[in-house]
């Protein structure tokens, strides 16, 4: 059986990468095609790069790091992959991946991380974040999208199964594409590079790449309010500016540290604070793994990655964190003061057996069983 697993772009290592290098372990044989990627992170993911096919778009000027500017080829890079030789093709998709071209007799399985974020849900805010609403430019990026949602839209029926990377994905898909999946499984999180600390400092910890959907402003805004409470923010990114400037002397903004650095916080911090609607929400865990509460915006993936209460409700013994229910300051704030007149209720070594059932061994057990089903599925079905 010849497998080919697709994916968009290896050139920052993201969560997506990580179930993609799960799959390239999963199947070491199987061929792998990328619209675009750099040889540092196929090494860092320990892919061979012999292994790999890139599209056109890997010669065009910069592509490696400039290769969103390319995202009208996308739906055309992708349909030149020629797979006819393949029986089973793996796609792991957050924009195009599952556009690729198949024909009746082989098996498409779509491990779908999201459907294209910018085209669908966060097209407003992504139009109004790069200043397209008006101009010849907006005109024009609109017009882009239109026509990536309605390929977007069609390709979906080239697809067997759809594994969504959680419930909130789930949803998402049946209302983008309605169509049902077959199952959801929780992307791998390699929480046994992370190490429970019971003794918790007086500090919030924020760590993400600073952009504007992350609302990292939003958290340096709420903590500059409250002066008694000390912060520390990780990360970088196009906003660090905008953070800095907001942050009062009780918040620390450290930009990009190594990973023990932010282990080091990790375990340290009296809570971790998340902000952000995500799909599905790595950072949260790896936290929890450390056996550190989370303080979390209650809508999207949190709601899976972190047990947690809003703050009309009483935390029970087994909870890993608290949800604030608006993106603003009020409730955030609100939240934390709930979490520190709760904080004692909270326990560490609880909160990492928590964590641990994202173990990326589980994610790789449920994939191969799985996988394996749907393939004896189709194979009889089509032949």
């Amino acid at each position: 059986m010849k497998i080919a697993i697709v994916h968009e772009w290896v050139t920052v290592i993201a969560g997506s990468e990580s179930c993609f290098k799960e799959f390239t372990e999963i199947y070491p044989d199987a061929d792998i095609f990328l619209l675009v990627s750099d040889e540092k992170s196929l090494e860092k993911l320990n892919i061979d790069p012999s292994r790999v096919t890139n599209s056109f778009v890997q010669k065009l000027p910069k592509a490696k790091t400039k290769w969103k500017n390319y995202l009208p080829l996308f739906p055309y890079a992708i349909e030149q992959f020629d797979l006819s030789e393949y029986d089973v093709i793996i796609s792991s998709s957050h924009s195009v991946a599952k556009g690729v071209i198949t024909n009746a007799s082989q098996i498409h399985i779509c491990y779908i991380h999201s459907p294209i974020r910018y085209a669908w849900d966060l097209y407003h805010q992504y139009i109004k974040e790069s200043n397209l609403a008006k101009g010849i430019k907006g005109v024009f990026a609109k017009g882009i999208l239109h026509y990536i949602r309605r390929w977007d839209l069609g390709t979906a029926n080239g697809v067997d199964e759809f594994i969504p990377n959680s419930n909130y994905i789930k949803k998402r898909v049946w209302r983008t594409y309605r169509r049902e999946s077959y199952k959801v499984i929780y992307p791998p999180v390699a929480v046994y590079d992370f190490t429970l600390n019971e003794d918790k400092e007086d500090f919030y910890l924020a760590a993400s790449r600073l952009v504007p959907y992350k609302k990292i402003d939003l958290i340096v805004d709420a903590f500059s309010k409250m002066p008694n409470k000390k912060l520390v923010v990780i990360g970088d990114g196009p906003e660090s500016k905008k953070i800095k400037s907001k942050a009062g002397t009780n918040v620390k903004v450290l930009g990009h540290q190594e990973f023990e650095v932010l282990k080091d916080y990790m375990q340290r911090a009296k809570a971790f604070v998340f902000a952000a609607e995500e799909d599905f929400g790595i950072i949260p865990i790896e936290a929890q793994a450390c056996g550190t509460p989370v303080i979390a915006f209650g809508k999207g993936g949190s709601l899976e990655t972190v047990k947690g209460k809003f703050i009309t409700q009483s935390i029970e013994a087994n909870d890993t964190g608290v949800y604030f229910d608006k993106q603003n300051i009020d409730s955030l704030t609100d939240a934390i003061y709930y979490f520190e007149e709760n904080y004692t209720k909270f326990n560490p070594i609880k909160i990492r057996e928590f964590a641990l059932t994202f173990d990326k061994n589980i994610f790789k057990d449920n994939i191969k069983r799985t996988f394996a089903e749907i393939i004896e599925k189709y194979k009889a079905q089509k032949n």
